[in-house]
């Protein structure tokens, strides 16, 4: 039985349907989206969503849907699903839906009298081309097909309305057309492996409406242009591949490269393929050979920090180092070009911040343990001294090295500076400032590492050096951040300390290197255990501290102060079960494993087969913003190796 497999029942309740997603990616930064029931429920859904880089830096909406028609004894049976205004739903094809499937690719039976049709999917790696084929499985008389293209031409960030710039021309390609609607924009290619007859019909379909959009407060409607239909007569046992793509295909090709694609595909069978597919699709690939990672879909670009945090788990903890390499060699051009006060040429965002640099020490850290001392010093040891150097001589300009050996952290109260990024009225919601726990126990954390790679490099000159400063700052490290509770404030700045319960605290007890002793370690544990843990990671802030929201829903201003306030984050359930696993070794390996099991529930909800951004910090838990989050996927995986590490 198929692993991501659901009947009727659930298919026909749209209740139950619609809050399902799935994406596809092509690993170059285009994207298909939409719900199973192939009902676009975001503005960010389509099925053709592509960078078009000579008009702005977002993803555009080309191919917003595709409705196919069943025609037989000259009646028709629409299978396509659309929202309109006044929660109108038509024209309802998902009654005809028998079953979905996602086990290798997104399949859906339909029946619709003596009529069975299977729909496939797929898009093409490293084109901008999404392929689906359909295979009449039975019929009892003569059938055709009719499909009928929904135009968007849009930024995801914005809506279309019917307008009289919008072209209508079109040209006759290989079995099929190719049109524009606007210019700037790239033609876009709709053929098909069969020949068939185009009838031109333009006409715009009105009050198409969002409900996802609608929930998060924004404008939630808007009209799609359809330029006409395609028709042809299909055979029992015959298929026909559908492509829509910003470049021209010689259609005699389409069924083979379909096959192709489809055998290239990892099968979803499993919890871990599941995630292995989901790392895959953060990968973005430019035709410069420059490689990133996604921080997310649909919204999210590549971010400095969330690539350092997540390339570990996406890349050694699936045994893929080589892509590990691929990453680092741009995002290390990158972070050299920021400490040396030059222009970033590199589309990584948010550089700056001023943990990006720790966080970068803390992934090659990963590499040593993954792949040798030797080996990681042979290709990041240079950067690592460098990164150090850099930090200890304060060159970062919100970076500064204290005489007591702590980083001292400055900006935070004028806008975001750490992963608790949210703002309100251009100003931080939790404006953290000063001396900020994660950036010290990073820091102490790095000394040491760094240390140790010199000692073995026979600098023990340098290694010296730096132990001198951990010393000083693990003592000032207790001093400054251990209370009489103990727990650790989440900042200290001068006279302001934060004693809010956060989970923060959990990163110097997840380390190799702390600055903290076991029973400090084991009393962190504790109240983290006790305050922050649900199935879904670790919250926020504690039910217990002042300001606790943990309910991510509601227009934006509302979500934003609860962002942070309260919410489950699965990416530090990661370092919460990594501390675990360090200090009790094996007797919380079954503690580990049924944590895994509520990440493993997220597989059929949401968007399947990966990880949300983050969930409810109260039950039930649900999920919400981003449908695919990259450090999610990314630490639970690492978890599942450092599960099969300690159980063998």
């Amino acid at each position: 039985m198929s692993y991501l497999k659901f009947e009727k029942a659930l298919m026909t309740n749209l209740e139950e349907a619609l809050p399902k997603e799935l994406l596809r990616t092509n690993r170059s930064g285009a994207y298909s989206c939409s719900s199973i029931v192939d009902c676009n429920t975001r503005k960010y859904h389509g099925l053709l969503v592509v960078p078009v880089p000579n008009l702005d830096d977002d993803n555009h909406v080309l191919l917003s849907s595709l409705d196919v028609t069943v025609i037989q004894h000259g009646a028709e049976f629409n299978l396509g699903l659309h929202k309109y205004q006044g929660d109108n739903f038509s024209p309802k094809g998902h009654k005809y839906i028998r079953e979905f499937d996602c086990d290798k690719v997104p399949t859906t039976l339909y029946r619709v009298g003596g009529v069975i049709l299977k729909k496939e999917v797929v898009f093409q790696h490293y084109e901008d081309r999404i392929l689906i084929r359909y295979t009449l499985e039975d019929a009892h008389s003569a059938t055709t097909l009719r499909f009928r293209p929904f135009l968007a031409f849009r930024s995801v960030r914005q809506f279309t309305h019917e307008n009289s710039v919008a072209s209508r021309d079109y040209s006759p390609v290989d079995n099929g057309i190719k049109t524009c609607m606007y210019a700037g924009y790239p033609d876009l290619y709709m053929q098909f492996s069969k020949k068939n007859g185009f009838v031109f019909q333009p006409d715009w379909y009105r009050g198409i409406e969002y409900p996802k959009e609608q929930q998060r407060g924004y404008a939630s409607n808007e009209d799609l242009y359809v330029p006409g239909y395609f028709e042809m007569n299909i055979r029992k046992g015959e298929s026909v591949v559908f492509s829509a793509a910003v470049s021209e295909i010689k259609t005699t090709g389409l069924k083979k490269l379909f096959q192709a694609e489809v055998d290239e595909r990892t099968p979803r069978d499993n919890f871990f393929h599941c995630l292995v597919n989901a790392a895959h699709q953060f990968r973005i690939h430019e035709k410069n050979d420059d490689r990133y990672i996604l921080a997310g879909y649909p919204w999210f670009k590549s971010r400095a920090r969330d690539t350092f945090i997540s390339l570990p788990g996406l890349t050694l903890s699936i045994e893929e180092d080589d892509y590990y390499d691929l990453v680092m060699q741009t995002a290390s051009v990158a972070l050299r070009e920021f400490m040396e006060g030059k222009p970033v040429s590199k589309k990584i965002y948010e550089i700056e911040k001023p943990d990006v640099p720790l966080w970068a020490v803390w992934c090659i850290q990963q590499y040593a343990r993954e792949c040798g001392r030797q080996q990681c010093f042979d290709k990041y040891g240079q950067l690592l001294m460098e990164i150090m150097r850099y930090i200890e001589n304060s060159k970062h300009p919100n970076l500064d090295l204290q005489e007591n050996g702590l980083l001292y952290a400055s900006g935070g109260k004028e806008e975001p500076i750490t992963w608790m990024n949210s703002a309100s009225n251009g100003r931080p919601v939790v404006p953290r400032n000063g001396y900020i726990v994660e950036f010290n126990a990073l820091w102490y954390n790095a000394l040491m590492f760094t240390a140790s790679i010199a000692r073995d490099r026979k600098d023990d000159k340098y290694a010296d050096h730096l132990e001198e400063i951990a010393a000083k700052c693990k003592q000032s490290f207790l001093e400054t951040f251990l209370n009489e509770y103990g727990y650790l404030y989440d900042y200290v700045d001068g006279m302001m300390v934060d004693w809010s319960v956060r989970p923060n605290m959990i990163f110097p007890v997840a380390f190799d290197y702390s600055p903290l002793d076991q029973q400090q370690k084991k009393n962190i544990i504790d109240i983290c255990t006790r305050e922050l843990l649900t199935p879904k990671g670790l919250r926020s802030l504690s039910p217990k501290s002042g300001g606790y929201n943990p309910m991510y829903v509601g227009p934006q201003n509302q979500r934003d102060f609860a962002y942070h306030q309260g919410t489950a984050w699965p990416w530090l359930g990661g370092f919460y079960m990594e501390a675990c696993l360090k200090l009790y070794k094996r007797t919380r390996l079954s503690f580990v494993e049924r944590q895994m099991v509520g990440y493993e529930d997220e597989m059929f909800y949401h968007c399947l087969g990966t990880l949300p951004e983050l969930f409810d910090g109260n039950p039930p838990f649900r999920g919400r913003g981003a449908i695919s989050y990259t450090m999610n996927v990314a630490e639970v995986l690492r978890t599942l190796e450092l599960l099969e590490k300690y159980t063998y």
